[in-house]
């Protein structure tokens, strides 16, 4: 049929002609001829009514049976676009015309006709020639229409989702069961004879109510928002590839190297000129003294200028004294300097230790009955592991506001998710290791599959749980009790039942529903789009989705939860029983179907995070262990007996002389003396330090006094309600491990000292004139701190002292030590409670109390445990077997004690190499330049650490839960649901009422909808991809009298409502006839009582195709209305994120949600904030760098306070201070690196460095500021001084600190690497291992040289002093500079 009907008033079809089959639906009849008049008056008010006043006379083309049709189209239509007066009127227009035009004939052309079930002949086909112009305005009045119920646009219901006017008309005109009953073609050209129907449309921007549509629906009219930046797009200052900052600091770096590196050069040639002409008188005088050589003096290079000056006068010949005491000239010399409260100190702590060398066996009984006092706290003792109350703060205001959701709109739902792929080719199906690669993907729709997948469908809505309870006593049912439950799947297109379709229909089916969703409403009668069923679907060349080849099915079973502990047990209980389900298929479904499951379910994530934490359990303890039997192995290793072999030169030597057992070579004369070493035994001989010297039984009551001050801190803090989390119980140990390790190698080390000096050894080559005999344990004692000792000579000094008296000297050198780093320490923590963050604070007390209680413990029972443990070396008696004694052994001591005899291999090491070689000048420029650099790339490395933590590493590495978290972030392509929740404001008024809507002429510009709509429309810095879901819209809409199935009252009684069952007979809409009139204005809508009386039955409407506006289904949970029924308490706007992948797109999106509820509430003066299930987790993010900056400026703060205190010197505490900084700074900057983001963790961890690097740095500040004369700093020697007082400091701590703590633990993370924990790795080995390498190389490295360079004067311990120059005046020995490399040191080494 190719004949055109151009002239006016002609029709190409009119009338009905039957269907073609029981369930069809009417096709009209071709009609070659004039438009006819309506069949009577009430079929011209219908046409009228339907179609508009233009219809109000002339000829038509339609009868009133085509009419009524239409108008049941368009109720349903309206519904979906009647918030936009243009696109609701141009719909009506457009078929109207279609249908009724009297000059139909001209741009309509039937192309082919079909027999109808009654035998007539109906149009089967036909072309529609719409022009270009039209066609574009109608699309574009139509295409930014929102569906609120759907979070979608009008256009992907009645459009297909088409992105052009094209394929707009096509989708109206294909012919389907949902939509057009017969094929109706738009040419794109049309012949010369045809005049195509191109009338003016209207446009959504136009100011006529027919035509004006609010800003949600018509983007042109919207206020326009400031200008937000995207995330990390803002403007920032950039040099080239650097930030500002970077730049700067590596200039002024370079900088600072090349003047470094120049000015050292200037001074070696000037230096080497100056030598040349003084070469000769130099050269003289060291001819005429030779006592006056440096002899390889370090620090010699420093005093270049003053050695010189000294040269003119005369030779210097000031020589050290002993620790730190130069003797100079008597016109320069200085008293030492005193600081009231260091002495105070040390006569406290003798006093203390003489009291627990004389009472070993009260003070064990005082302090364990207090021990056992605090450890009775542990029956309050609670482990917190609600995420919630731990990572959020009591007053955060996510979780305020997740407890005001929870609590007005019912908690978040529990969802239960599944993606379904096909399992690679080239993997073997027997198995379900290999997981599919993008490369390797295949699409997973097929007819085998989709039967498949409906069994198992089938299967899991018929699962029980040990308590009777099925998929439909637990699942969210929108409509009520008696509704269907949400299960977001593909066969919900397919009604659950695959059954009415077959391998040849199935595709159509499924592309149908996929384009239009409306047309297969799931039984829960609310649309179900692609992008919530269907993943991984790629695009066709046009950039139409290919649906058919998606790679991943999503299945969605969404679970109510409540706030009733009863209900939520039972959906507990369905879960579980759904999760072995699950996990029994994916192992059979790649089997069976070729499929590879992927799912979570509400249980899965806290039971695969405590099977993590079971799994990390055996490394953790393992760590442990290792580290604890270091400590008690080494403790005793640098005590061995004097002029001994150590257990390998024993062996060696056995094993050499074993073979001359048997040859008889080995008598002698008995006149010979010979040495019994080289006697062949039948046994080795081995060292009595293996059995008497070790200290394992010291060293495993240290680390139990480590468990006891630990648990006596939870108990504590458990008595006074504070609970315990995984992060103390991991952490907490490790940290005092640490410090109290160090304490006890310093304590053994310093008793060690005191035992060469004053030991039995030390009076052999003494007795005679002078001698003090011991001093009885009951005797009096007077502390040698009580006086200035100015009365003191030589002879005074006892050198044999017994046992109580050097370990009251031990504590009395070492307690001030100890005190500064457990005082710094413990305020340092003390002062992390601050931060509201319940699990940062709970950390901060527990190990504040635990360092506390531990440095109590050993400035106690562990120094009455060293006198025990002393005396028993001294009897002879066998370490951990007491009873065994072994033989006294003859001791030949012709000699005196050489220097440094008592020292271990670690110690020699310090005296002999270590500290002369750092403290020379250039090698300090150097040690400055590094850290310099180090700091410089720190800085610059921190501005890359990124926030977050990935859930994935909490989880075991063989979890299931990570292949589904793979899958969530490859396939799912819409991101989790953001409520935005108002409250507070009066909805039954007006202005209550228009700071909410969008759609209506008089909203406010900036109301919440609108808002919400312009932000959807720049996701890259909003983070929102749908549209907000605006109730108060779609219930005024509601009220819509043209939507005759909505609101509805009895035409007897219009105050009684109409059910959807009562019969439209009975019923009218419930503004017709209302004046003023429904409009977009809002005029005339209801209002306080009768607002409430309306919104109430809108609540119980259920939602139907009739009526998909109605509020039971779409927003029954979307209001929370107060008890009496007549106020709005609160209510919310539901939107979607954009795919949420990374951390950084969580916080942001976070960020960008409280950064537009903030916009809203200023500009609207309504109070929203906005809530998604994941934001309560992410709120740390929000102020974690604040929290970070505040928790370390106070650690730092307190450092500087407590250690310029305690060292009598703000200079000295400045330093320390600075070097504690630099340590935590640079750890922060391998966080970066080493792909560590800052977290709660991670923020913990930080504080623990911050309290490592206190211990590495505090007990050699102090040893430092112990050991000085007190030279002002401008002094000619006071450098040389300050060398020799580091020198001193290195020798006496250096080996504890490196003993007890970078030994220690870098034995515990050499297990901590053997786990198979990704949480375990990154935040725990990874940054342990940074903070303790970090801690030592500052405070046994920079601390030194900086300390050397400009550490002020310090406070000498006289008693020392006086030591030493006893000694050397006793064993008729000269006492040496520490650093002269005499001929008797490297014998002694």
């Amino acid at each position: 049929m190719d004949k055109y009907f151009q002239e006016p008033g002609h029709c190409a079809m009119r009338g009905t002609c039957g269907r073609l089959g029981m369930f069809g639906r009417d096709l009209p009849c071709p009609f070659d001829g004039p438009a006819q008049e309506p069949e009577s008056n009430s079929a011209r008010r219908l046409l009228v009514s339907v179609c508009g006043p233009e219809y109000a006379e002339g000829p038509v083309c339609c009868t009133a049976d085509q009419v009524e049709t239409l108008r049941e189209n368009f109720n349903q239509v309206d519904g979906l676009v009647s918030t936009c007066p243009a696109c609701r009127n141009n719909f009506r227009s457009f078929f109207c015309s279609f249908t009724c035009s009297p000059d139909q004939g001209s741009f309509v052309n039937i192309t082919s006709t079909q027999v109808t079930s009654t035998g007539e002949n109906a149009v089967k086909s036909l072309d529609f020639y719409v022009g270009e112009e039209h066609g574009v305005g109608f699309f574009d009045s139509c295409k930014n229409v929102q569906v609120g119920a759907t979070n979608g646009y009008a256009m992907d219901l009645i459009g297909g989702g088409a992105k052009n006017y094209s394929s707009f008309l096509k989708y109206l005109g294909d012919e389907k069961p949902i939509g057009s009953p017969f094929q109706i073609d738009f040419p794109l050209t049309a012949p010369s004879s045809v005049i195509p129907y191109n009338p003016s449309t209207r446009n959504c921007a136009d100011n006529d109510l027919g035509s004006r549509c609010a800003c949600i629906d018509c983007p042109s009219i919207c206020a326009a928002l400031p200008d937000v930046p995207a995330p990390g797009a803002g403007s920032t200052c950039t040099i080239g590839p650097f930030s500002c900052l970077s730049f700067v600091l590596i200039f002024v770096y370079a900088l600072g190297t090349l003047a470094f590196f120049a000015g050292y050069i200037i001074q070696v040639t000037v230096r080497h000129r100056r030598e040349k002409t003084y070469e000769r008188v130099a050269l003289s005088e060291e001819t005429s003294s030779p006592r006056s050589h440096t002899r390889g003096l370090v620090g010699a290079a420093s005093l270049a200028q003053y050695l010189d000056e000294d040269s003119i006068g005369g030779p210097s010949d000031s020589r050290n004294m002993g620790r730190g005491v130069t003797l100079l000239d008597p016109i320069e010399a200085v008293q030492p300097r005193q600081y009231p409260l260091n002495n105070l100190l040390r006569r406290t702590f003798y006093r203390l230790g003489l009291f627990t060398a004389n009472s070993p066996l009260l003070t064990f009984s005082l302090v364990f009955f207090l021990i056992g006092i605090l450890n009775t706290g542990w029956r309050s003792f609670e482990v917190e592991t609600d995420p919630v109350r731990l990572w959020v703060a009591h007053t955060s205001e996510s979780k305020l506001q997740k407890e005001f959701f929870d609590q007005n709109f019912g908690p978040f739902y529990r969802t239960e998710q599944i993606f379904i792929t096909a399992s690679p080719a080239s993997v073997d199906q027997s198995t379900n290791e290999t997981e599919p690669t993008p490369l390797e993907s295949r699409p997973v729709l097929s007819w085998n599959h989709l039967r498949y997948w409906a069994d198992v469908e089938s299967d899991i809505r018929s699962l029980r749980s040990p308590k009777g309870h099925k998929l439909t006593d637990v699942c969210f049912k929108p409509a009520g009790p008696r509704g269907a439950c949400v299960v977001q799947s593909v066969m919900a297109w397919f009604g659950n039942d695959i059954d009415n379709y077959d391998e040849d229909t199935w595709a159509d089916a499924l592309l149908t529903c996929a384009y239009d969703p409306v047309s297969c409403l799931p039984d829960f009668q609310q649309p179900l789009g692609p992008h919530y069923v269907l993943g991984g679907v790629p695009e066709n060349e046009g950039g139409s989705k290919d649906y058919l080849n998606s790679e991943a099915l999503v299945v969605t079973y969404v679970v109510s939860d409540s706030l009733d502990q009863r209900i939520q047990r039972r959906a507990i209980e369905w879960e579980e029983t759904l999760r072995a389900y699950l996990v029994d298929l994916s192992q059979r479904a790649p089997l069976e179907a070729g499929l590879t499951i992927s799912f979570s379910t509400g249980v899965s994530l806290e039971e695969e995070i405590n099977k993590s934490t079971n799994t990390d359990v055996r490394i953790v303890v393992l760590s442990y262990l290792a580290m604890f039997f270091y400590v008690a192995l080494s403790l005793g290793s640098g005590a061995a007996i004097r002029d001994e072999d150590g257990v390998l030169s024993s062996l060696t030597q056995w094993a050499r002389n074993f073979p001359r057992l048997f040859t008889g070579g080995h008598t002698a004369s008995s006149s010979l003396s010979i040495d019994s070493r080289t006697h062949p035994t039948l046994f080795p001989r081995l060292p009595r330090s293996l059995f008497v010297g070790s200290k394992f039984t010291l060293g495993l009551f240290g680390i139990t006094l480590v468990i006891l001050s630990v648990s006596s801190s939870v108990g504590f803090f458990s008595f006074l309600g504070v609970k315990v989390t995984l992060i103390i119980a991991e952490v907490i140990p490790f940290l005092v491990l640490a410090v109290g390790v160090d304490n006890v190698f310093i304590l053994v080390h310093e008793l060690d000292r005191q035992n060469v000096m004053h030991g039995p050894n030390a009076a052999v080559s003494n007795i005679g004139d002078g001698f003090t005999t011991p001093m009885s344990p009951n005797a009096s004692h007077r502390s040698p701190f009580d006086s200035s000792h100015d009365d003191v000579d030589a002879a005074s000094v006892p050198v044999f002292l017994s046992a109580e008296e050097r370990v009251a000297r031990t504590l009395a050198r070492m307690g001030p030590s100890i005190l500064l780093s457990t005082i710094t320490e413990t305020v340092a923590f003390a002062l992390g409670a601050l931060v509201p963050m319940p699990a940062v604070r709970n950390f901060a007390l527990y190990a504040a109390g635990s360092v506390f209680f531990n440095a109590f413990l050993q400035v106690t029972v562990f120094s009455s445990a060293m006198l025990l443990d002393l005396k028993r070396v001294e009897a002879s008696r066998v370490d951990c077997f007491p009873c065994i004694r072994l033989p006294a052994r003859l001791a030949l001591l012709d000699a005196p004690p050489q220097p440094g005899s008592g020292l271990g291999r670690m110690g020699k090491f310090i005296r002999r190499y270590y500290a002369p070689f750092l403290l020379q000048p250039l090698v300090k420029g150097i040690v400055l330049v590094t850290f310099a650099g180090v700091f410089v790339a720190s800085v610059i490395s921190i501005q890359h650490i990124q926030l977050g933590l990935d859930q994935r590493l909490a989880l075991p590495s063989d979890s299931y839960l990570v292949d589904y978290f793979d899958k969530l972030d490859a396939y799912l392509d819409i991101g989790p649901p953001v409520y935005f929740v108002a409250r507070n404001i009066d909805l039954t008024a007006r202005p209550g009422q228009q700071e909410l809507c969008g759609r209506f002429t008089t909203c406010d510009d900036f109301s919440v909808a609108n808002v919400l709509e312009a932000e959807r429309k720049r996701p890259e810095s909003s983070f929102i991809a749908e549209p907000s879901a605006s109730w108060i819209d779609d219930f005024f809409g509601w009220l819509d009298p043209a939507k005759e199935e909505c609101c509805r009252v009895r035409k007897a009684d219009p105050t009684i409502f109409c059910g959807p069952r009562d019969s439209s007979r009975l019923c009218q809409p419930c503004f017709r006839g209302r004046t003023p009139a429904w409009n977009i204005t809002m005029d005339g809508l209801p209002e306080h009582d009768e607002f409430m009386q309306y919104l109430q039955q809108w609540l119980e409407s259920p939602t139907t195709e009739d009526c998909p506006l109605a509020g039971k289904a779409s927003f029954g949970t979307a209001l929370s209305i107060n008890s009496d029924g007549t106020d709005v308490v609160a209510s919310h706007f539901r939107t979607f994120h954009t795919p949420l992948k990374t951390q950084d797109h969580f916080i942001n999106a976070f960020a960008a949600a409280q950064r537009i509820a903030a916009e809203i509430s200023e500009l609207t003066g309504a109070d929203v904030f906005p809530y998604s299930l994941f934001y309560v987790f992410f709120d740390q993010y929000a102020h974690i760098v604040a929290i970070t900056q505040e928790v370390l400026g106070l650690g730092l703060g307190s450092v500087l306070v407590v250690t310029a205190l305690l060292l009598g010197s703000w200079r000295a505490g400045t330093i320390v201070t600075g070097v504690v900084a630099l340590t935590v700074i640079t750890v922060m900057g391998v966080m970066a690196v080493w792909d560590i983001s800052l977290n709660a963790i991670s923020l913990v961890n930080l504080v623990i460095s911050l309290g490592i690097a206190v211990e590495f740095c505090a007990h050699v500040a102090r040893a430092f500021m112990s050991a000085g004369s007190g030279l002002p700093v401008d002094h000619p020697a006071s450098q040389k001084e300050r060398d020799e007082r580091m020198w001193t400091a290195l020798v006496d701590v250096g080996p504890s600190v490196l003993s007890g703590i970078t030994f220690t633990k870098l034995i515990g993370m050499s297990v901590m690497a053997l786990t198979r924990s990704k949480l375990l790795e990154i935040y725990y080995f990874r940054m342990w291992l940074t903070l303790i390498i970090s801690g030592a190389l500052h405070g046994l490295v920079l601390l030194p040289v900086i300390l050397s360079l400009a550490g002020g004067p310090g406070f000498p311990q006289q008693e020392a002093d006086e030591e030493w120059m006893s000694n050397a005046i006793r064993n008729d020995y000269e006492y040496t500079t520490p650093f002269i490399a005499d001929d008797d040191s490297v014998a002694s080494d």
